[in-house]
Order: C-alpha cells, then structure tokens, then sequence
C-alpha cells in the first residue's frame, strides 16, 4: 500500500507540474489500481519512480483503438496507447467473447497466423491460448505466412474468426493484430462495432498455456494443408501465355518468400531471383530505406532496381511484410541496363484490369454482370476500362479492402474479376477476401512476359492505355501527426474543411465538396443534394479544369492506421484531349504539385 500510495503521489504531482497530460494520468491510475491490471503495475511504478514521463506519456495518453481492422501501434511493455500482452490480449478476448455471443452454444474454431515482425510470434501464441481458453478449436499456421493465406485458412477451415499478428508496412517498432471475421474478411458493421465493445470492456483475460494447447488438440497446427490448397488456389487464377521472363523478386525481409516464389514456379516462371540482401526474414528490416519495407515508397526499389539491371532483367517485384501488397518497376526503354520505371499503386491497378479482361474476353469469360471492384481513393482508370469491356464496377466504398471483400460476398463472388485499390492492393478468385500480393505478382509476371513477348515494354503498355482511356495521374501526399496533439489537429482540420472548404485549389475553383461523413454533395451557390456511397470521414473537392469537365480532384482523409492525414490527387485529361503525351504529363504533374501545396497550407 504504501508503493501504491507513493506511485499515486508522484502522478499526483507529475499531472499538477504538468509532465502528464490528464489523459495519461488517468489511465496510469486505472493501471496501477484496478485488479485486472496488477501484474502490470509493478513496472508502472518503476516507470513514475524513474521519472520517465515522455514514455509515460506516449503510451498512456489515451486507449489505443481496436478499429474496424484490429488495433495497430509501437510496441512497448506497458501502457493503454501501446501494443504489449494486455492490449493485445483485450483484443483476442473481446473477439472471442464477441464471436461466442453471436455463434451461440456448439462448436467453434478460428485461425492464426503470423509474419517476420518482433514479437510477432509471442502474440500468435497468446492469442491461440485466449481463443483456446474460450473453447475454440485453433488452427495455427507455424511459421510466418501471409495475412491472405490466413484469409483463405478461415474459409478452408470453416472457421468463425481469425487472427492475424502483422503491423503490415508499419516501422520495426510497431505490431498489430488483424481480426477476421467468417468470411475470410476483415471485420464490417456491425459486427466490427460488437467486437469494439467487447474489447473495450475486457475485464479477466483467460489463458490456456499454449503447449497444453498442442498436447490436448486444442492448438493444432495446419501450415501442411493450408500452405498446399493456398498454393493451388493462387496457381488456378492462372491466365494463359508466355513465360519467358527474368524477375528479381525482394519480400523486403518479410514473409512474401512463402507464397510468391512457389506460386511463380507453380506457374512456369522458371528465371525467378529471390533478392538475397532482403531475402532473410528480420524484424528490423534492416537493408530497407528507413527501415519501412513499403513498396509504395520507390526508394524502396533502388538497390533492387540496381541489381536488376546488372542482370537485365525484365521485372522487378517486392511485397511487404504480411505479403499482401505488391509494388513492381520495370526498363523504361527496350534496355535493361537503362532506366527503369517504378509503378504507383494506381499504375498497376490500370495494368491487371486491362489485362484481366482483354483475357477473360478472349476466353469468352466475360459478361454484363461480371464487375470490379474499387474504393474511392483509387483510379477512375478501372472504371473506364472496365466500361470498355461493358463489365460494371462497383466504385463508391470507403478506404480499405475490407470492403471491397464485403462487395464480394454481397454480389457474389461467381461474376467478381478483379479487386483493387491504390495502395498496392489486389484481388482475383473467390479463396480469400483480402489482398494478395502473391497472386498479384503471378499477374503481373504474366502481364510482363506477354509484353515482351510482343516487343512491347510496361510503360508502353501504360502510355497505350493512357491514350485510349485518357492520361489518368494520382499522387498521395501524407501530413504526420502523432499523439494527443496530432489527433486533436486532425479533428480541427477535418472540422475546418468542412466549415469553410477551400473555394479553389491550384488556381482551379473548386466546383463541389462531396463529404462523405454526411453523404451530401455541395456545388456553391446550390442547396446540398444526397450522395451515393457509405459513410466514413472522407472529404473530396472537385475542381473545373479547361480541358475536362470531371476528373481532377483531392480527396482527404485521417489513416485509420498511422497518425496521419492522407490527401489523395487526381489528375485527368480525356482521350479525345490529349495531343502530346509527355506535355499533359507535365502540365498535370505541375497542377498536383499545386494542389500539393494548398493542401499543406491548410495543414499548417
């Protein structure tokens, strides 16, 4: 009592000096007095007696979220705002809790898999003993595997719920878990919104050791069975063509090894290089610029780019950590000891849809009610495209590719092609309802050994759409802002965009604001009008451009996983405008860097 009365004293007086924000004193409190956080509060108070009141600070200032997708952040012993046994343990109970409740008396089982991140195994293990403590049958997939081969283990293993223990692109300092639902999906309203609650209000969190767990048959383990039908379901989205072709592939030191290079070879890919210096599986990603292995960044690819062309050879892909999304680049010219090309995210959705379809067609495969599928924030290239091909698209959802997995099941997943959205990830096939950044690699080395057999280059292949479809450009531009600050400054700015949107962006006026968190659509001078689509804070301004009527637009928005707001630019110029390629290239590049900086004047 008297180190309790001792610890209380001198947040008392940390919170009265002003070294503790008010949030952060009241959840050190929380765990140094309630019971079900004792086996914590020694170190808490090690902490306050040490004076270490930034740490303390960073990870007590407020209860890290359990989003619609899991919960994500720094890793750290203690504290509410951190990832460490107890958050993650609330999480795995409040799931387990939640699915019981919904499923009833009978017979349960979940899933669980993890990647290359520190600790990463530690959490699988303490989420399989919660689940198998809550009278789940867990299938625990033993060794690092990718987060859609755990979407495609819930639905071979019938499972109610999953778990997968990734941080995704995140730094080396964080961890996460993702919760899946039935469906091989993450977790939609309003079931997402019942495991929030349950998380939050965890109380006890009961264990069942995890060796006790494997002895009982309680824990089992199924990477034999999964890893076999996952490869077999990759290689049957399969599209007929040459394979002639030399890839240098990189996981980024994560856990892509596992599926892309066997699905590669499965497919006929015989000249395939796993990059050797990012080859190892290690937490630290230590041959990473920055130590992010995020294929959205092009330097991610300089080194491989690099070594690719001392080997000429024709592509190059990487994948991150949980190997569900996929960057690629490829020779800019017919050399491969020349400059190369680095894709964005919407660049590559572009790509597999054409290339999707122009098979599908030529198979005879495709029909009115086939349909793609994308958010937002991603090309309306897809969109134009699959026109084209007269197959529809479903193109209003929110950011993440759990709804696009959600379209699936609610269209049917007979008549679904192709899934994308701009941040590298893509979907074919009915196995899983995620992202895969293996069966998009499959595609595009498929795409690329066509393109060569035809003399024809990626990026020609690109400029070849842009003239048929339009030149269609897109850039993300993201402001930092971490902690209790950075997220109050967020709310502020989200307010003040919609109190008083700007009324011009880059010399352009602004022509509608469509706010998607009250679904209405604004045009100044009118009254507002409803707007199709689902909620979420998401913002996008419209601007008139002389050469296009629609087309050129901002989009903005907090991540829902990094302490951040996105701004997403869109630039267009229609087919029937374009004269000179590189000159609207130009001339856009220029308006979304204008863009750029009003968006950040905003900020600041």
């Amino acid at each position: 009592m008297s180190t309790l009365n001792a610890s209380l004293a001198l947040l008392d007086s940390a919170l009265k000096d002003g070294r503790l924000t008010a949030g952060a004193a009241a959840n050190i409190r929380l765990w140094l007095t309630e019971p079900r956080y004792a086996e914590y509060a020694g170190a808490v108070a090690e902490h306050l007696s040490a004076g270490k009141w930034r740490e303390l600070d960073d990870v007590f200032w407020t209860v890290i979220p359990f989003g619609t997708g899991g919960r994500r952040g720094k890793m750290y012993p203690i504290g509410s705002n951190a990832i460490n046994d107890r958050t993650i343990g609330e999480s795995a109970q409040g799931l387990a809790d939640y699915v019981r409740e919904q499923a009833g008396p009978g017979p349960l089982s979940a899933a669980i898999a993890y990647d290359t991140r520190h600790r990463s195994r530690h959490f699988a293990e303490l989420c399989a003993e919660i689940l198998a403590a809550g009278g789940f049958q867990v299938y625990f997939l033993d060794g690092y595997r990718s987060t859609p081969e755990l979407s495609y283990a819930v639905r071979r293993k019938g499972c109610a719920c999953g778990i997968m223990v990734t941080a995704s692109h995140n730094p080396p300092s964080d961890n996460a878990v993702k919760a899946y639902w039935s469906t091989g999906g993450q977790i939609l309203p309003p079931h997402d919104r019942g495991v929030i609650d349950r998380v939050m209000n965890v109380a006890a969190i009961q264990r069942l050791p995890f060796a006790d767990g494997l002895a009982s048959g309680k824990i089992a383990y199924c990477q034999e069975e999964i890893d076999a039908g996952f490869i077999a379901e990759l290689k049957g989205q399969s599209l007929p063509g040459p394979r002639k072709l030399k890839v240098v592939y990189s996981p980024l030191h994560g856990v892509g090894a596992s599926a892309v290079m066997p699905v590669l070879a499965a497919d006929g890919f015989t000249d395939v290089e796993l990059y050797a210096p990012q080859a190892t599986p290690d937490g630290d990603f230590p041959n990473v610029p920055g130590h992010v292995s995020n294929p959205e960044n092009p330097a991610v690819f300089a080194a491989i780019v690099q070594h690719a062309q001392t080997q000429k050879a024709d592509l190059v892909m990487a994948t991150d950590p949980d190997c569900d999304r996929l960057g690629a680049a490829a020779p800019a010219t017919r050399d491969p000891a020349g400059p190369w090309a680095v894709f964005t995210g919407n660049q590559i959705a572009a790509l597999l849809c054409s290339f999707i379809l122009e098979r599908r067609k030529a198979a005879g495969s495709l029909s009115p009610a086939h349909y793609v599928v994308k958010t937002l924030v991603t090309t309306e290239m897809v969109r134009r495209i699959a026109d084209s091909y007269r197959v529809r698209t479903v193109g209003d959802l929110q950011v993440g590719f759990k709804w696009i997995g959600g379209v699936l099941d609610q269209e049917g997943p007979e008549k679904f092609v192709f899934g994308c959205e701009e941040s590298h990830g893509y979907l074919v096939g009915s196995y899983a309802r995620d992202k895969d950044g293996a069966v998009a690699a499959l595609l595009m080395a498929e795409l690329a050994a066509q393109a060569k057999d035809k003399g024809q280059t990626l990026v020609e292949r690109l400029d070849a759409l842009y003239w048929q479809f339009g030149y269609h450009v897109e850039k993300t531009v993201s402001a930092t802002m971490p902690g209790s600050e950075g997220m109050a400054r967020m709310q502020e700015l989200m307010a003040r965009l919609r109190q008083s949107p700007p009324t011009s962006l880059g010399g352009l006026p602004v022509t509608r604001v469509r706010d998607y968190g009250s679904l209405t659509a604004t045009s100044p001078g009118k009254a507002s009008t409803s707007l199709p689509g689902s909620k979420g804070d998401l913002l996008i301004f419209d601007v008139k451009a002389p050469e296009a009527s629609e087309g050129n637009y901002v989009a903005v928005r907090p991540s829902g996983t990094e302490p951040k707001v996105k701004f997403y630019l869109f630039g267009y110029e229609p087919a029937e405008m374009l004269a000179n390629l590189d000159e609207t290239k130009q001339m856009l590049g220029e308006r979304l860097q204008a863009f750029e900086r009003d968006l950040l004047a905003q900020v600041k």
